[in-house]
């Protein structure tokens, strides 16, 4: 049998030290915890403490497998809760009619009744309310939703892998494009993009409008549509890995870049325009390539110019990843460029496409333009391009910068003229380079650096300029005081050191503005998550839910004098959701903290048995994630994922979910405890969160513990078995890592380094390299794994097995083949609960469990 636990251990025995003992001994035994004898005058003497109650183990109900698959489908019936996302996407539209009712109307996505779909809706705001009674406004679709469905169906794969980067797992409209002047909407649904027009000079509708097709040429799929904020009728998209236009009104189309060949061979045409390659997707949150330009350029003919800057990537350098599908009716083979850990990055440089449209509206001419000195010149040490866009009035573009160690950002302004024409000839492309100016140049016009990382966001907006020499914005920076805070920042454009028509190279800081004013926004040991709002800036919305109920969404109203912001208060106007309460046979978990050994307060949820018999101790689950830029325990409502452990504390565990350190918006500090060294203190933080927990409650027993987690909590339920195997006596690890070297760039250089300035955190960090160090029982370790992941390839289960085989231990695996990173086949969701019920029940809970660990 396994050694008993310290807790096990002062609930369970009546202990006496035998008289040869020393002081030493009994100061090691106290500090063990086992207060269940007193020493004196150098143990020759001992009393005896009262025996405690023995405890009994508690077994769960063993249940076949058919009869565990009917209970989980029993317990569905309830996941319709769960599975009605919030309304999102939040967009307010002003309404011009002085003496109708309603002040505004709020457009959002929503999840349909009938077809749990995800569409559109709106909802009228009235200008007035009776404030004695609660207004629940009516959700109206926007869209003829059997129309709009008629496309939907099977997925691209480029459509397939954009969901599995932004982690949607509904169907349907994932998002849409508004332009406020016109009232046109643009949205892509399955194979399709489409437009309708509402508000504008088109008023409101008031029934549900069909959709209409923009039709194509192009024989595949096409991608990121967006509407020319400068002019509505044009539209812009992603056809092939290069960007097209698209008139909606004369259906005039044009392709605008050409660096990709189509071919077959994937080594042959590594080139992209328009594109965020998978990293940017992945690691850092940009999901598009191109942005247009929010105004024009007027031309002497009654024409204008349009712009759009994009990125180009060459992924010459990158390695390709083959991914072989082992389903016998597709056997294809998926190719992927995918950037491992100390290999190359794609290359990136910055381009402007400029389109000319005559007086008729009709495309006269399109100039592709590059920068004026390569990019590597221009911004030197810039690895990633993390964000892009333009400053309101389309005067400059802007791009926050990122170094490779990321622990380096820049925000810079691009003037548009320091782009030429793309020129092949030496001789011409030399005069074009003799137009530009020396004053032509970007400008840094903010800063800041870390000795842990900068977490990219989106909190960025720049205000409509007042002066030509200076630039104002509000962004969001942890660097200053380790909790990411607003800041409002007063930049002076100021004309470079550097000229170009002198020769030689650009210094480092020949571009940088000089700050004149920083101004702190927000302040405090907490932290600002994202930004939201209606630009009329009188109204907002308020998603609220709690452990126990699932969201409400509410509407307020902000009063006061509107030049004071300071003293505006909100007003509630209208319920949008009303929470649906408390679920049946859901029992939410408890929160709790302690102070562990390192300093910080550490926070956990427990989820206890549901029929919990005194006297009796339950086994335990861990579900862990414990990774950077993810928070389990807060009080808020849980998803699907969490009912799954509900489920468990129904049949008998107690279930427990910690933040460790590393985990997210409790500042820099506590996130970068584990910078270098991933995988060496997450366990400490779990294993003494158990214990804490344990000290509390009698009925934890520490000597049936499994743990299991996803991805990165995959990889620390395979950590905690391997460092941990005396207290963890199951781990199901789904999709791990289990290699850092196999991981991509931009996530694992972040926190773990280069690897060639880290080899002792690698190794130390992976999982693969310790095989030696699993448990030799069999029943112990379960791994799953989608087949087709192309995130945390298959590779990492394959070459840890190939290691626990080398090492003769044992191991139990579970494929799915038709899964990438995410399960999303519902029988394959429905196999996955089912295993995990079944394998912890045959190999932790039941009493047949407790007979194979002896």
């Amino acid at each position: 049998m396994l050694g008993l636990s310290k807790t096990a251990l002062t609930h369970s025995l009546s202990f006496v030290l035998p008289e040869t003992c020393n002081m030493a001994a009994a100061m090691e035994t106290e500090q063990l915890g086992l207060e269940i004898f007193e020493t004196v005058a150098g143990c020759e003497e001992h009393v005896e403490k009262e025996e405690l109650p023995r405890l009994e183990p508690f077994y769960v109900e063993r249940y076949s497998w058919s009869q565990l698959k009917k209970l989980l489908t029993d317990t569905r019936k309830y996941h319709g809760y769960m599975m009605a996302k919030a309304p999102h996407d939040f967009m307010f539209v002003k309404k011009n009619d002085p003496e109708g009712p309603h002040s505004h109307r709020i457009y959002y996505l929503a999840m349909s009744g009938e077809n749990r779909e995800n569409t559109l809706f709106y909802s009228e705001i009235p200008k007035t309310i009776n404030k004695a009674a609660v207004l629940m406004l009516s959700w109206k679709p926007l869209l003829d939703l059997f129309q709009a469905s008629l496309d939907y169906g099977m997925y691209s794969r480029e459509e397939e892998l954009l969901r599995e980067r932004k982690r949607i797992g509904t169907i349907g409209i994932a998002s849409y494009d508004y332009h406020r002047g016109s009232g046109t909407f643009l949205f892509q649904a399955g194979s399709g993009i489409y437009h309708i027009k509402d508000g504008g000079p088109h008023g409101f509708t008031q029934q549900p409008l069909r959709p209409n097709l923009v039709e194509t040429s192009c024989p595949n799929i096409r991608m990121d549509p967006k509407l020319c904020p400068a002019d509505p009728n044009w539209i812009a998209f992603i056809h092939s890995n290069d960007i097209w236009i698209s008139n909606l009104e004369t259906r005039e189309e044009r392709r605008l870049t050409f660096v990709h060949n189509e071919l077959a061979n994937i080594e042959e045409d590594p080139k992209s325009a328009g594109v965020a390659t998978f990293v940017l997707q992945e690691e850092f949150d940009r999901y598009t390539g191109y942005w247009w330009c929010p105004d024009t350029k007027p031309t002497l003919n009654g024409g204008k110019i349009l712009r759009i800057l994009y990125e180009e990537n060459d992924e010459s350098e990158v390695e390709i990843i083959h991914v072989t599908s082992p389903l016998l009716e597709t056997r294809r083979t998926d190719s992927f460029r995918y950037p491992k850990t100390g290999t190359a990055n794609p290359k990136v440089t910055f381009k402007m496409s400029e389109i000319t449209i005559d007086a008729e509206g009709r495309i006269a001419d399109v100039v592709d333009k590059e920068l004026v000195q390569p990019f590597e010149i221009l911004f030197e040490g810039v690895e990633y391009i993390a964000r892009a866009g333009w400053t309101p009035e389309g005067k400059y573009a802007w791009s926050i910068l990122l170094d490779r160690s990321q622990t380096r950002l820049q925000i810079v302004l691009i003037p548009p003229a320091l782009f030429i024409p793309v020129e092949d000839d030496a001789m011409e492309r030399q005069k074009l380079i003799d137009t530009v100016p020396d004053s032509v140049t970007p400008l840094i016009i903010y800063e800041e650096t870390t000795d842990v990382w900068i977490n990219i966001h989106d909190i960025f907006h720049i205000f409509p300029q007042a002066h030509e020499d200076e630039i104002e914005f509000i962004f969001a920076s942890e660097c200053k005081t380790g909790f990411r805070h607003l800041y409002k920042i007063t930049s002076v454009l100021r004309e470079s050191k550097y000229k170009r028509s002198c020769g030689g190279l650009p210094a480092p800081s020949d571009f940088k503005c000089p700050i004149k004013e920083e101004l702190a926004v927000t302040s405090g040991e907490w932290e600002v998550l994202g930004r939201h709002g209606s630009n009329d800036c009188d109204m907002f919305i308020s998603k609220y839910s709690n452990q126990k109920s699932p969201h409400c969404v509410s509407l307020y109203r902000l009063t006061g004098p509107e030049d004071d912001v300071a003293q505006r208060a909100k007003d509630f106007w209208a319920m949008i959701l009303d929470s649906a309460g408390p679920l049946p046979d859901y029992v939410p978990p408890e929160i709790f903290s302690f102070e562990s050994s390192t300093g910080f307060t550490l926070y956990g949820m427990m989820y206890k048995p549901h029929n919990l018999q005194p006297g009796k101790k339950y086994p335990t689950v861990l579900f862990i994630y414990g990774g950077p830029q993810v928070q389990l325990v807060n009080n808020r409502f849980k998803g699907i994922k969490y009912f799954r452990l509900n489920t468990l504390a129904s049949l008998g565990y107690v279930v427990v979910v910690i933040d460790n350190r590393g985990s997210c918006h409790r500042g820099l500090k506590f996130e970068g405890a584990f910078k270098y060294k991933m995988g060496q203190i997450e366990i400490e933080d779990q294993v003494e969160g158990l214990q804490y927990l344990a000290s509390q409650h009698d009925f934890i027993d520490l000597d049936r513990v499994g743990i299991h987690g996803w991805s990165y909590g995959g990889y620390l339920s395979l950590m905690a078995l391997m460092q941990r195997s005396d207290i963890f006596r199951v781990a199901i690890a789904g999709a791990p890592v289990t290699l850092w070297m196999f991981y991509d760039t931009g996530y694992t250089e972040r926190y773990m380094g280069h690897p060639e300035h880290n080899e002792q955190g690698y190794y130390l960090g992976s999982v693969a390299m310790q095989a030696e160090n699993f448990p030799s029982e069999p029943n112990r370790l379960l791994l799953l794994h989608g087949f087709l992941d192309e995130n945390v390839h298959f590779a990492h289960t394959s070459i840890l097995l190939s290691f626990l085989v080398r090492a003769g231990k044992p191991y139990d695996l579970q494929i799915y083949p038709q899964e990438r990173h995410s399960i999303r086949v519902p029988e394959s969701g429905e196999h996955y609960e089912l295993h995990l019920l079944y394998y912890l029940q045959e190999n932790l809970g039941s009493h047949i469990a407790a007979l194979k660990a002896m």
